[in-house]
């Protein structure tokens, strides 16, 4: 015995209101829909990684996806010691390193911040803290323009900058 129609539209209907139907593959579509800067693979392929990715709904992604940033930030901040430490790291690119290296303190904690404020159902400050993300790693390639050498941090920026539009857009989505 089948349920009748009517009962099956309602039922897929509030599935996708209340977010049920958010998987990481629609979620990143939708956010790439909304937002030109979404990279849909990186989107897709980055929130994969998070263990309850698979699980999360809309606010959730947009939570892993500040968590992400997080993490690429302490990463960071290991390369940075890192290269600090190496003998022949010339001086120049030691001293963005040092700014680089506060910089990406802060950011780590702008991401967290995010989480905290998406988590809080603040989105419009999380946004705000995200969007410091993305100044803090435009200031660290700045160092390394300024300077007149080439930034060995140049993917861990490229990826901050984009973790952070994906957790912007994704909350963008949450209703």
């Amino acid at each position: 015995m089948r349920p009748p129609s009517a009962l099956v539209v309602v039922a897929a209907v509030a599935l996708v209101l209340f977010g049920v139907d958010a998987t990481v593959e629609t979620t990143c579509k939708a956010a790439a829909d909304k937002d030109a800067h979404v990279i849909y693979n990186f989107c897709v392929s980055e929130l994969r990684k998070h263990i309850r990715s698979s699980d999360a709904d809309t606010w959730g992604l947009a939570k892993i996806a500040a968590n992400m940033g997080v993490n690429n930030a302490y990463g960071a901040i290991h390369d940075i010691e890192r290269l600090l430490a190496k003998l022949d790291t010339d001086a120049k690119t030691k001293v963005a390193l040092g700014q680089c290296e506060g910089l990406y303190d802060n950011m780590k904690f702008a991401f967290a911040g995010a989480y905290d404020e998406i988590n809080g159902r603040n989105y419009a400050t999380g946004k705000e803290e995200a969007a410091k993300a993305v100044s803090l790693a435009h200031q660290c390639d700045d160092a390394f323009v300024k300077a007149a050498v080439p930034s060995p941090l140049k993917q861990r920026s490229l990826y901050s900058v984009q973790i952070a539009i994906v957790c912007t857009t994704i909350t963008n989505l949450i209703k």
